[in-house]
């Protein structure tokens, strides 16, 4: 007994290193595979590859709405009036890092008694800005607010050190520190925020609804349908019936009233689109199910006492996995789409979570304009995030084929 789990454990191997071997000869589905796992990599480390590292990638600045690609701008950070919160590593990764500081967008700087003007340009009117150069040495190094008399500046080192400048000092200090400039690469949108940031987030929103979506159609469909397929009878009537039921009902329609049901927002979606995707899966696996329950080995099992449970899970499952898989991978790009379209509709992701349907919504307007790729990249994303989706599938789908599969 113990030799014929072996030989069967080392068929497994073989059969999953020659499906692997048919699957790379495909490019086009290997290239599908290699651009998910880059999405994967992307929306994992999220911020700290994101330009714009504040939750949801919203740092604001109306002064800024929809630059061009590949503009640069300067900044004077100026601290904000609250505490210092700093953001650990993993908590920047997973949440983004709280901004300390405000960034005011200048062409030029000029400095008097004690206070900065920031000036500048939006389409070439000048907006001007005036704050204290004590609160822009706060944002520097110190803790204590700055004082102000007769050109000398006095403040307190974080060190607990006091230190005094003069105004000339004190305007060097600041071009020096408090003068950055940042690239929009993909430019802003129309709230002034870095729309590339805005972009590597939004993969985390795809990939996580269409993850929890795959993991509640396929735990659903794989019990109901196993059920179906084993037992038979009055258990598989009854279940079919239930599937046909949920399969006359229009899935968008479906999801929209389990949104409107649940509420708007990110996680009701993933509920949603999950629960109205797991009549695909169950359809398939009662077939398959039904194919296998008359095996000789299914027979052996139930005639050396095996219980039901056992025989689904140890030695039928086990047998349906690859057309579950490639299911899944359908059901994945599936769910992709219908989150971007529930979101676009005003029904998903709710600002400011950066959803690619929220982000083509809120900026279609544009595509008439001279700015469609506001609109355009994100929809982008989506397409070609899907079209991975479905060339793993279907690469699957033939490396698990014997028949169309070039075994030489």
């Amino acid at each position: 007994m113990k030799g014929y789990l072996a030989t069967m454990s080392d068929t497994a191997d073989s059969q999953s290193t020659v499906v692997w071997k048919r699957f790379k000869r495909n490019k086009l589905a290997l290239g599908g595979l290699l651009f998910i796992a880059f999405s994967v990599l992307i929306a994992i480390t999220g911020y700290l590859v994101a330009p714009d590292e504040s939750p949801y990638a919203n740092r604001q600045n109306p002064a800024l709405h929809v630059l061009s690609p590949g503009t640069t701008v300067q900044f004077l950070k100026v601290r904000k009036n609250t505490d210092t919160v700093v953001t650990g590593f993993f908590e920047k990764m997973v949440f983004g890092a709280t901004d300390n500081y405000d960034y005011l967008p200048c062409d030029s700087l000029s400095f008097s008694k004690g206070q900065l003007i920031a000036v500048y340009h939006e389409d070439g009117v000048p907006v001007i800005q005036s704050v204290y150069a004590a609160d822009v040495l706060f944002a520097i190094n110190t803790e204590q607010p700055t004082t102000f008399e007769k050109e000398v500046y006095g403040f307190t080192l974080l060190n607990g050190e006091t230190k005094q400048l003069s105004s000339e000092q004190v305007e060097q200090t600041i071009r020096k520190n408090s003068l950055v400039k940042k690239r929009f690469v993909l430019g802003t949108d129309r709230l002034g925020r870095d729309l590339l940031s805005r972009i590597i987030i939004g993969t985390r929103i795809s990939l996580g609804v269409g993850l929890v979506a795959v993991v509640i159609s396929i735990l659903i469909g794989v019990l109901l349908g196993a059920m179906a397929g084993y037992f038979g009878g009055r258990t598989d009537a009854f279940i079919s019936w239930f599937m046909n039921v949920v399969w006359s009902i229009p899935t968008l329609l479906l999801v929209i009233a389990i949104t409107l049901v649940l509420g708007k927002g990110i996680t009701q979606v993933f509920i949603a689109v999950g629960l109205t995707m797991w009549v695909d899966v169950a359809r398939l696996v009662r077939g398959q199910v039904f194919s296998l329950r008359s095996r000789e080995f299914i027979e052996a099992g139930k005639v050396l006492g095996y219980s039901h449970s056992r025989i689904i899970l140890r030695h039928i499952l086990p047998n349906i996995l690859g057309p579950v898989a490639v299911m899944a991978a359908s059901n994945f790009a599936t769910a992709i789409l219908m989150e971007a379209g529930l979101s676009f509709l005003g029904l998903g992701a709710q600002p400011p979570i950066p959803s690619w349907g929220e982000i083509t919504s809120a900026h279609h307007g544009y595509i008439l304009m001279d700015k469609a790729y506001l609109a355009f990249l994100p929809g982008m994303a989506i397409m070609l995030l899907v079209l991975a989706f479905m060339l793993v599938g279907n690469g699957l789908r033939d490396a698990m084929d014997a028949r169309s599969a070039d075994t030489k």
